[in-house]
C-alpha cells in the first residue's frame, strides 16, 4: 500500500490516507520523524509498527481519558475514538483494554442510570436514554428487572403526590396538566389515567 495524500488537520496533526482505504491520524512531527510523503510506499512492518508503537498506545489513554470524564457505553467510546482518527485496530484494542479492568462496563452503566432515574422516570423512558447511550437491550432488560423498587403505577403516584395532585378534587385542567407531565416521562396512557381518577390508596 501507499500513501495517497497526508492533508493537515488542525495546527499539530496530520491525517495520512492511504491506498487500502485506511486513514491514521498522527502529529506533524511524527510525520516528519517517520519521513512520511505522499506517494510513498508504507510496508506491512512499518503500518503495523505504526499502530503497535503510537496509535494503540494513545488509543488506550484517549479512552482512559474519556472514561475519567464521564461513563459511557462501548458504542458510545467507540464514536468518539472514531470521531479522533484511531483506524479500527487501535479502537478495538483500547475497548479491550478499558474493558479488561472494568473501565468500561455497559451493565454497570444501566443499572447506574436506573438506580439514578428510577424515581423520576417511567421504565420506558429509562429504556429509551439506555438504548441511545448503546447499551443491548437484553442487558437493560434484565437490568430493570432486577433494579426497578417500585411498580409503574406506584411511582405515578409518588410523583402527583409529590407534586400535591388531589385526585378527589382536582379539576379537568389540573388533571390534564398532570396527564401531560406524566407522559412527558415516559408513562403509559393507560397507567396514568388509571391512577389519576382511582385515586392513590390503591398504591400507598
Amino acid at each position: 500500500m501507499y500513501i495517497e495524500s497526508i492533508d493537515t488537520t488542525g495546527k499539530n496533526k496530520c491525517k495520512i490516507h492511504l491506498s487500502n482505504g485506511v486513514d491514521l491520524t498522527l502529529y506533524k512531527g511524527e510525520v516528519r520523524q517517520l519521513h512520511l510523503q505522499e506517494n510513498d510506499e508504507i510496508t506491512e512492518d512499518m503500518y503495523e509498527e505504526v499502530l503497535e508503537e503510537i496509535l494503540i498506545p494513545r488509543a488506550r489513554r484517549r479512552a482512559m481519558h474519556l472514561l475519567e470524564k464521564m461513563d459511557r457505553s462501548t458504542r458510545q467510546l467507540e464514536t468518539k475514538l472514531r470521531e479522533g482518527g484511531y483506524p479500527e485496530p487501535a479502537i478495538e484494542s483500547a475497548i479491550a483494554y478499558v474493558t479488561s479492568y472494568h473501565y468500561l462496563d455497559d451493565e454497570r452503566l444501566a443499572r447506574s442510570h436506573i438506580r439514578f432515574y428510577q424515581t423520576s422516570r417511567s421504565r420506558m423512558r429509562m429504556t429509551q436514554d439506555l438504548l441511545k447511550k448503546g447499551i443491548d437491550r437484553e442487558i437493560i432488560d434484565r437490568c430493570m428487572e432486577e433494579e426497578l423498587e417500585q411498580s409503574q403505577m406506584e411511582l405515578i403516584a409518588v410523583l402527583l403526590q409529590k407534586k400535591g395532585y388531589d385526585p378527589e378534587n382536582a379539576t379537568r385542567q389540573e388533571e390534564a396538566k398532570m396527564y401531560r407531565f406524566l407522559m412527558q416521562r415516559g408513562f403509559a396512557s393507560s397507567e396514568i389515567s388509571r391512577v389519576l381518577r382511582g385515586g392513590f390508596s390503591e398504591w400507598d
